[in-house]
């Protein structure tokens, strides 16, 4: 059991206070009936409870389901009822005023948010009820640091002769968990634009894509990208992985590129993005970043695709 993951999120006081706070905003005490899916060992729903929730549903799985019973058991919470499976499994009627889910991960969808909370909110929901989190938006950015790049590009290095080159390409078509800082960023991370925006409260898809394009003022190197989000947890009350935002335990993801892009001042540099997650087949990403001179025409085009470079 992967107890130090959950260690992690309990250590994690933005995330834990920015719930709270989203709770707390929803929550009527002695009416309000609450379901916390993928409850992990209990927080959130000890916190639904603790603000007076008439009912708390909590749905885990596994061997953390057993530790979220003692820690219920621990906290005398009479009004907290845990499931012991993965709510799609769940047959039987359930009606909530609140859902909340902090399934989440790196890269925001990774954990199939969009098809829980999709399912949660047509067999769960009361009309009216609310979602928490209720909308997801991702930016991007370019990496204009070498930081990362030279970390990835030690096959080039290994010398004696040898050529690890296909190893190399592997090694590229990766997305990496990584921490950024805002000076790595083209213009300190200013310019990041909103790629992909997703409503959990509505029928959406589960295959997102979306671009971002720059016009270079001054000439850059472009490394690769560096990608984020920031939920809605209820009004006026958001979460943000951004590089400039408060500390979660949660990182950036990079997007490396297969050779950098040398841009000049008025040229412009455009990525195209692509993700698919589900069940079945986990998360499948892909990007093309696309490198055009100020007359429009394209210098050079780099395609990458996890699925040609992620080894288990």
């Amino acid at each position: 059991m992967r107890i130090e993951y959950h260690r992690t999120l309990i250590a994690d006081t933005a995330r834990n206070e920015a719930f709270f706070r989203a709770l707390k905003s929803v929550i009527e005490p002695g009416k309000t009936v609450v379901a916390d899916i993928g409850a992990g060992t209990g927080l959130l729903g000890l916190m639904a409870s603790k603000l007076g929730a008439k009912d708390v549903f909590l749905f885990e799985t596994a061997e953390v389901a057993g530790v979220a019973a003692q820690v219920l058991k621990a906290n005398k919470a009479k009004r907290c009822h845990l499931i012991p499976c993965h709510s799609t499994e769940f047959d039987d009627k359930l009606a909530v005023d609140v859902i909340v889910s902090e399934t989440l991960g790196n890269y925001a969808l990774e954990e199939n948010i969009i098809a829980t909370l999709a399912d949660a909110r047509q067999r769960f929901l009361k009309p009216g009820g609310t979602i928490i989190p209720s909308r997801i938006a991702q930016y991007v950015a370019p990496v204009i640091a070498p930081r990362i790049d030279q970390e990835l590009r030690a096959w080039q290095r290994v010398g004696h002769g040898l050529d690890l080159a296909p190893a190399q390409a592997m090694t590229l078509n990766n997305a990496y968990v990584r921490l950024l800082k805002p000076s790595e960023l083209l213009d300190g991370g200013a310019s990041a634009v909103l790629w992909d925006s997703v409503d959990l409260t509505r029928e959406t898809r589960a295959k997102r894509k979306g671009q971002a394009e720059w016009r270079l003022t001054s000439p850059a190197t472009v490394y690769g990208f560096a990608v984020w989000w920031t939920a809605e947890l209820a009004p006026g009350i958001s979460l943000s992985t951004a590089p400039a935002a408060p500390r979660t335990h949660w990182e950036q993801l990079y997007f490396p590129l297969a050779a950098p892009i040398e841009g000049k001042a008025r040229e412009q540099v455009t990525v195209e993005l692509r993700s698919n997650s589900s069940e079945e087949g986990g998360t499948h990403l892909a990007w093309t970043a696309i490198h055009r001179n100020a007359h429009g025409t394209v210098v050079n085009r780099h395609a990458h695709d996890l699925n040609k470079g992620y080894l288990p």
